[in-house]
């Protein structure tokens, strides 16, 4: 298992990647490409994490983060994993971008003190080149500023052309769990859908153009609460590889809800709005795509045992759940619906993580309940927001909204969003 040698560049990719397409096949040849590498393969962590200073299981590290840190005992030297993640800092644009989530899941191979960023570059440029047969002309890579070494293997060892290797900064490209903990300089694999278009300037913040689709984290440092970094007593690899954005590549759709990991779930609701997912309009595939997303977070939030509430991570269920709801009743679906989209979800991904199917009942009698009590609530919301709505000048003053949520239970954040809707 000894590093590539800096002195030889990386063999030529093959094509023995190319049948692989499908979400479970992508999963399964990064798992394996790992686990013959001396990796042991672990299952994915609850969504619920250990650490008390992290909300949900957010990366593919968070399970890993007091091995990192030097106060557990690492469960192997190397490891691999598929985590089941959520995030929701970003919840307004799920449905509206090609690539935004809830609720994903991250391929990812770690290094517990063991190889570092040489043998960590090359495994993920062979996996990428000759497992899953990219196109090299197709990628590009990042590097944080300051990282000469990664540049140098990235040119010298795997042969990227210099031009083909961008430096970003600090809010780019290094990485970090959260305000304390283990970090460090990242670099990151994109693909490029237009590689005709040239390589001067090369605009990574283009969406149309490129999708960050590996992430590979050099972690060496842990950062206390006042930003200063100590170097970790062992250096650690964490990379994370969005199964959602390489099965969009693999595919060739034009965005990750178009693949078989969501697409099932669109029309699944599709059908029961009595619509086809492909001839409507922006507003309405929007709010399929925001069901399929929120459907696969839900469901897998309850059956790691979160109910809803109005704290903490119960209340992130229950504004997930409430944003399904209204987003169905925009495209006509008036009946519950939750626990179909819940048993969709279910076949959908039982067979990757069987406690979806273990724990059925509890899952959709939770669906069932907070559908019933947010459907009351909702009908008496819209009322009086519409009424708000239509007095002129429109605007919604503080003292309205808080009134809405006092006394009508009508969340906040579901005032803002209608208001946005209305250009309020």
């Amino acid at each position: 298992m000894a590093p590539a040698s800096s002195s030889s560049t990386v063999p030529q990719p093959g094509r023995s990647g190319t049948s692989i397409r499908r979400g479970t096949e992508i999963r399964e040849a990064f798992l394996t490409f790992y686990a013959e590498r001396g990796h042991a393969r672990l299952p994915s962590a609850s969504l619920v994490p250990e650490d008390p200073t992290v909300l949900l299981t957010i990366a593919g590290m968070v399970p890993f983060k007091p091995v990192f840190l030097g106060q557990a005992e690492r469960p192997a030297a190397r490891a691999t994993s598929s985590q089941k993640c959520i995030r929701t800092n970003d919840i307004e644009n799920v449905g509206r971008t090609t690539r935004h989530h809830t609720f994903f899941e991250m391929l990812g191979n770690f290094s517990f003190g063991d190889y570092f960023k040489e043998q960590a570059i090359v495994w993920a440029w062979q996996l990428s080149t000759q497992v899953f047969a990219l196109d090299p002309d197709h990628l590009v890579v990042s590097v944080f500023r300051e990282d000469d070494e990664s540049f140098r293997i990235w040119r010298d060892v795997v042969g990227v052309a210099p031009r083909r290797i961008v430096r970003l900064g600090e809010d780019d490209n290094f990485w970090a769990s959260g305000p304390t903990g283990p970090c460090g300089p990242c670099s990151e694999l994109y693909y490029d859908f237009r590689p005709g278009d040239g390589d001067e300037p090369l605009n990574l913040e283009d969406e149309d153009r490129f999708i960050e689709f590996y992430n590979l984290v050099f972690m060496q440092y842990n950062r206390d609460a006042k930003g200063t970094l100590t170097p970790l007593a062992n250096r650690n690899i964490d990379t994370g590889m969005g199964l959602e954005r390489m099965a969009r590549i693999l595919q060739k759709v034009p965005n990750n809800y178009e693949t078989d990991l969501l697409l099932p779930l669109i029309e699944a609701a599709a059908a029961l709005a009595g619509v086809d997912y492909r001839h409507q309009d922006e507003s309405v595939r929007t709010s399929l795509k925001v069901i399929a997303d929120h459907s696969r977070a839900i469901t897998h939030l309850i059956a790691d045992g979160v109910t809803a509430s109005n704290l903490g991570r119960g209340y992130i269920l229950r504004r997930l759940l409430r944003r399904v709801i209204r987003h169905g009743r925009q495209i006509g679906i008036e009946d519950p619906f939750l626990p179909v989209m819940g048993d969709a979800a279910i076949h959908l991904m039982a067979e990757a993580y069987p406690i979806l199917r273990d724990r059925q009942e509890e899952i959709r009698s939770e669906l069932v309940r907070e559908e019933a009590r947010f459907l009351e609530t909702l009908e008496r919301g819209e009322k009086l927001l519409a009424q708000i709505l239509a007095a002129e000048p429109a605007c919604i003053s503080g003292e309205q909204a808080f009134e809405l949520y006092d006394t009508y239970g009508f969340p906040l954040e579901l005032t803002e969003e209608i208001a946005e809707e209305h250009g309020v």
